[in-house]
């Protein structure tokens, strides 16, 4: 019998590489990866979606930065909050029309999503979350100079902006999300790895400049909601060692123990990989049962066994 799944896609699974991002091609992704879903959704799984939000938050706060001294600003925790608005729309279009093709009428709601962190973290020092488009290094020099931007290359693919990446503490929306699941509907929650907040005096919440990473806020929920089945859909059909070298090889199954091995040996960079093998380490460790580690084309076959990549107890 299939149980609760909860699936977190990336932002740069809904602007391929080599596309502008804009909305037509955003939708279109988002149809692509929802066909996908709802074969889970009619086998009886019961589906959270989380998504990332990387090249859109980044285009959110480069176009409040430009426009400046036209209009007013957005806070970097208010840009979250605006993709999560946009990105969720996109999603729940994509996922209720894709429900109606096969016959299935089950609703979809999208959950406007809190993430609280701590504001001693140190990554508030040192900021390392890819955000925006990729540039050459030419131009990302040129916006380190004129804007005072953090620059890293990220995953050989060209160099972006960084910004502060703090740990998930809590979502405070879980409960509702746990409610809402109970109902038998689909949600779509912690867009952007939720808008990152710092708890006050007497419950009061302020915004925080930073971007939390969507997977370790993701296996964080899926650990709160004690799901069945944690998903990480990327760009890459499987999770391989030695990536992109003539030795490359895809892993089929792997436990903690084995995948920490490997994390240790460098395996996995911290722009592209890293972060998703290290989230679902985390949730095998605080009790999950199966990881599956896939991109949105191979999704069924990889729930079925015969694709991507799975990590056990």
């Amino acid at each position: 019998m299939a149980g609760t799944a909860l699936i977190a896609i990336g932002g740069n699974s809904l602007i391929r590489a080599g596309e502008r991002g804009t909305i037509a091609e955003q939708l279109g992704n988002a149809h692509a990866t929802a066909r996908s879903i709802v074969q889970l959704v009619k086998r009886g799984w019961r589906i959270v979606i989380t998504h990332g939000n990387g090249p859109q938050v980044g285009a959110a706060l480069l176009r409040s930065e430009r426009a400046a001294g036209e209009v007013y600003t957005h806070p970097l925790d208010v840009c979250v909050a605006t993709t999560q608005s946009e990105i969720g729309y996109l999603l729940q279009r994509a996922v209720e029309y894709e429900l109606r093709q096969i016959g299935l009428k089950t609703p979809v709601t999208t959950v406007l999503s809190q993430v609280r962190v701590d504001p001693a973290d140190p990554a508030f020092e040192h900021p390392t979350k890819p955000v925006g488009p990729f540039y050459s290094k030419e131009v990302a020099e040129e916006k380190r100079r004129t804007l005072g931007w953090q620059i890293v290359e990220d995953a050989s693919r060209g160099y972006r902006r960084v910004v502060a990446s703090p740990e998930p503490v809590e979502v405070f929306e879980e409960d509702i999300i746990r409610q809402i699941l109970g109902l038998g509907m689909i949600v779509i929650a912690l867009g952007g790895g939720g808008i990152p907040v710092i708890e006050k005096d007497n419950y009061l919440v302020e915004g925080s400049e930073a971007v939390i990473d969507k997977d370790r806020a993701s296996a964080m929920l899926a650990t709160g909601l004690g799901v069945d089945l944690f998903i990480i859909s990327t760009d890459a059909r499987q999770v391989y060692l030695d990536f992109k070298k003539p030795s490359q090889r895809g892993i089929d199954r792997a436990n903690a123990a084995e995948m920490q091995k490997y994390y240790d040996q460098g395996q996995f960079p911290p722009g592209s990989m890293g972060p998703k093998v290290e989230s679902a380490m985390r949730f095998i460790r605080a009790g999950g049962k199966q990881v599956i580690i896939t991109s949105f084309e191979y999704l069924v076959d990889a729930v079925d066994g015969k694709d991507g990549t799975h990590i056990y107890p």
